[in-house]
């Protein structure tokens, strides 16, 4: 019999989904040793919100600080950000960003030349944007968002409202500049080949395709082709494609794939866990339903995906750092054996991001 075959032999049932998706984010089960091994796992992290992939870290580790993943970022090189997947910004191994920029990044081009047009800057300043943005990262090392809006406002190249995010967007697309150092709190531009030395070997087009499939079932399985295209921006072809490369790899258990071997565990829950903005689980499948429920609302009209407090493996509430203190607000009952894990959570919080211990507000 094929793995996808064999697999149907296990039991798993409906309530499997949700335990097996938690297990496969970090969410349950062992924590990762490192912010590396986070991204290891689920391989691209949103990271529009720089204190949400910090905290998208901290709920999958145990013991770390926030400084952990600045060192990664700064010191050992090891993660960047830049715009991957569906066209955002995300956070991903320095290994990974050989293969997984090229195989994404051409999606984004026709987009990101129509926002510059749109917010004023013709092809000619665009150009001389890249240009003046490449020559500050390669001649005098990193450079801020502030460092490098000036220097193009200096260059006479329009940057406001969004023009100047799309002229960074337009040279991390060409493979100029990646986000890695934290420099006094701030995320740092830099040249993608000082920063990242001699490139991996490229792969071919179905090998890429097949290791996107692959790796975003190690960090999202059990999943479907669909809901590979929707995390990944990419088309459903490709993304069928990139499943196809790694057939002998897979098992159909019922409502999605997983990487062959894989078996149904206890379907248990972690305990309360505070997630950060645009948290990894609320985005790596087509639907939200198993985790959001009746609460779609933490998902705004423009995109925006709110902190959330899981208990019992649901979104049972938002919350927030208002002042430092953290406070909940509750979308349904919660119970105090929940409430108890939700105070620990919130302490831990506070230690991740180095703020004052202070008691939990509920809203």
């Amino acid at each position: 019999m094929t793995a996808l075959e064999t697999v149907m032999d296990a039991t798993w049932g409906p309530g499997d989904l949700r335990a097996a998706r938690l297990d496969s984010q970090l969410l349950l089960g062992a924590p990762a040793g490192s912010p590396e091994g986070v991204v290891e796992r689920l391989l691209a992290v949103q990271a529009q919100d720089e204190r949400g992939f910090r905290l998208a870290v901290r709920s999958r580790t145990s013991g770390l600080i926030a400084a952990d993943v600045d060192d990664a970022l700064s010191v050992r090189r090891s993660m960047v950000v830049t715009w991957l997947n569906r066209g955002t910004l995300h956070l991903v191994s320095s290994q990974d960003y050989w293969w997984l920029h090229p195989l994404t990044a051409p999606r984004m081009v026709t987009g990101n030349e129509r926002r510059l047009r749109q917010e004023g800057v013709d092809e000619v300043q665009a150009d001389r944007g890249v240009d003046a943005i490449v020559e500050a990262v390669t001649s005098d090392g990193p450079h801020t968002r502030r460092d490098l809006r000036n220097r193009l406002r200096r260059g006479g190249i329009p940057t406001d409202g969004q023009a100047f995010v799309h002229l960074l967007a337009k040279a991390s697309i060409g493979g100029f500049i990646v986000r890695g150092p934290v420099i006094d709190g701030e995320h740092a531009f830099v040249s993608v080949p000082d920063w990242l030395g001699t490139p991996s070997p490229p792969l071919e087009r179905d090998d890429a395709l097949g290791t996107l499939a692959r790796r975003y079932l190690a960090g999202h399985g059990p999943a479907t082709a669909r809901d590979l295209a929707k995390w990944a921006g990419i088309t459903l072809g490709d993304a069928r494609r990139g499943l196809h490369m790694i057939a002998d790899e897979l098992a159909d258990v019922g409502y999605g794939l997983v990487l062959a071997g894989r078996r149904a565990g206890d379907a248990h829950v972690p305990p309360p866990r505070l997630l950060g903005a645009f948290d990894p689980l609320l985005h790596g499948w087509e639907s939200r339903d198993p985790f959001v429920g009746g609460h779609g609302g933490v998902v705004t009209t423009n995109g925006i995906i709110r902190p959330v407090v899981l208990a019992e493996g649901r979104v049972v509430a938002t919350w927030g750092l208002p002042g430092g203190a953290v406070t909940i607000n509750p979308l349904e009952r919660i119970t105090p054996v929940i409430l108890d894990g939700v105070v620990h959570d919130a302490a831990d919080v506070q230690r991740f991001l180095g703020l004052e211990q202070r008691p939990l507000a509920v809203g």
